[in-house]
């Protein structure tokens, strides 16, 4: 039965082998356009996460932040380069507990409200949102709130509290301890410390936290004064010795990761290879826990369009083929509403989307401008090309980056970048789209997940082999998969060896098959649909944390 007291009970009886019951804790969840409560990759797959522990009937809730002003509106300055956008946001779906609550942050009482989304609004989880954006507090209490991934570092610190100590103190006021406290990165790691101050025991924390990591690169992981994190209270009061001896750290440097691994008794990567660069990436630490890794997925139910997924049943290409050209209709409308290009829905269409990073190279198959043009400007085989998705909106690199191409798509009449990259224009590119295009720097790309939703909808990956796509990719039957580069190669080097990956695989194969032997393409497709179902749909990973990672 459900851990929660009345009016929170879970919507649905709980499924037997999924009774134990967990707090899953997450800065970001991509569950419905209507929620803006998400940034990008960790959002979409937390969000997924929850739609399918309702779809499994799991003894699980979701706990985040209501954020005021959500990530950020992206839009176009006078110049149609990028812009940000931050506008209040009202969600009158959501319940307001009545429960509120203070926390320390700075050595002082910040009031924390709880919001409730029942798990029948869209068919996730139970799930509790907290807010500072209250009258109890003062201003810049309330801005605690505000934005998803604060520009500032010390507001950054105190969301991590208000997410780790604020979501602990929710499981108090509701009288629950569930029994995994599961860790979606290490933002809510205050939690632990919190835990730990209650009960003096890391037998105890350790019994309760697993810890999810995301990041396959060392220096990418989040790094903190500890000086300064003593100041903002993260560690629940506890003194200087017991803090240095439960995480091991003996200078001021606070690895987040690091520390996230110490006070769980297991973490997972998020996928197979991940799982690999993880543990030869921490194996010189000491106190850590087991990492193993648990794939990621995406919610097949709620992305899959269901007239394509009806003939994928069927084997239906045809019927795929006629639905498909619907879908790129549709994304060719807000191609020309949002840029002026009047796009063809029976030219190949590629797409390149997700957050703009410098590993996941948005630009590189125009870093050859040659080559570039040559294949924008073919007549017997036409190509069409769209970039969307959003920077940090202080990351100033990837910013640059997406303005350059939107500065060097505007002689073009079949290239494009869009803005507003959200669920519902992240839905429409993968059903709009004939080909993914997805170029990160190998091993770089924890996971990803875009290709997988897109491979749901029609669209062939063309990728590196990096992240998931190692356990899926079979180029040439359900995919085409970039020969991969010697690692001793420069940079440099390694760029150019994957741009010219990719337009060998255009030349070779994926132009020559979409026009010259369409029944040859709509198999590549009809396998890609096959094959990224079940292990890449959400179900299964909802699953796998149950047997592999709370048990």
């Amino acid at each position: 039965m459900s851990f929660l007291p009345e009016p929170y009970k879970h919507g649905y009886e709980i499924a037997p082998e999924y009774k134990k019951s967990v707090a899953y804790f997450s800065m970001e969840f991509a569950i419905d356009q209507t929620l803006k409560i998400y940034s990008g990759g960790l959002g979409f797959l937390a969000g997924s996460h929850m739609r399918s522990v309702n779809d499994l009937k799991q003894n699980q809730i979701g706990i985040g932040i209501l954020w005021s002003f959500g990530y950020y509106n992206q839009v176009r300055g006078e110049d149609r380069e990028m812009a940000v956008s931050h506008r209040r946001k009202n969600y009158h779906f959501l319940v307001d507990t009545g429960i509120k609550y203070t926390i320390k942050i700075h050595g002082a009482d910040v009031w924390v409200k709880a919001m409730y989304l029942p798990s029948g609004t869209f068919g996730t989880a139970p799930m509790f949102f907290l807010t500072t954006d209250i009258e109890e507090n003062d201003h810049i209490s309330k801005t605690i709130s505000h934005r998803l991934y604060d520009s500032d570092s010390q507001t950054r610190i105190a969301q991590y509290i208000l997410l780790g100590v604020g979501g602990a103190k929710l499981l108090e006021e509701l009288k629950v301890d569930p029994d995994v406290w599961h860790l979606n990165e290490a933002h809510a790691l205050s939690a632990a410390f919190y835990v730990y101050s209650k009960t003096k025991s890391m037998d105890e924390v350790k019994k309760r936290f697993v810890f999810t990591t995301h990041t396959p690169v060392e220096a990418g992981n989040e790094k903190s004064s500890l000086d300064t994190l003593k100041k903002f209270s993260f560690f629940s009061g506890l003194d200087d010795a017991e803090i240095r001896s439960i995480t091991g750290i003996h200078d001021d440097l606070f690895n987040h990761t690091l520390v996230g691994l110490r006070m769980s008794r297991i973490a997972n990567a998020v996928s197979k290879l991940h799982g690999e660069v993880s543990r030869k990436m921490w194996q010189g630490n000491e106190g850590i826990c087991e990492i193993t890794h648990v794939t990621n997925a995406q919610n097949k139910k709620y992305w899959a369009d269901k007239e394509l997924e009806e003939a994928r049943i069927a084997g239906d290409k045809a019927g795929l083929a006629t639905r498909k050209r619907v879908l790129k209709e549709r994304l060719c409308k807000e191609v020309a509403h949002q840029t002026g290009r009047l796009f063809n829905p029976d030219v190949l269409t590629i797409v390149w989307a997700r957050r703009f990073a410098g590993y996941k190279r948005a630009n590189l198959v125009s870093r050859d401008l040659e080559r570039f043009e040559a294949m924008l400007n073919r007549t017997n085989k036409p190509v069409q090309i769209i970039w969307g998705g959003k920077p940090y909106p202080k990351d100033y690199d990837a910013i640059e980056e997406f303005n350059g191409l939107c500065e060097l798509t505007k002689k073009y009449s079949n290239a494009a970048v869009v803005v507003g990259y959200e669920l519902e224009l992240s839905r429409l590119m993968k059903e709009g789209s004939d080909l993914w295009l997805n170029n990160p720097v190998v091993t770089l790309e924890a996971s990803g997940t875009s290709g997988m939703t897109a491979a749901m909808n029609g669209s062939v990956n063309i990728s590196t082999n990096d992240g998931w796509v190692c356990e899926f990719a079979k180029t040439g039957h359900n995919s085409f998969l970039v020969p991969e580069a010697d690692p001793n190669l420069t940079p440099e080097a390694r760029d150019q060896h994957d741009m010219l990956g990719f337009y060998q695989l255009m030349d070779t194969e994926v132009l020559p098959l979409y026009y010259g032997d369409k029944e040859a393409w709509w198999d590549i497709v009809l396998n890609s649909m096959n094959d990224v179902v079940p292990f890449f749909d959400s179900d299964r990973m909802a699953d796998e944390y149950y047997k592999n990672i709370y048990s």
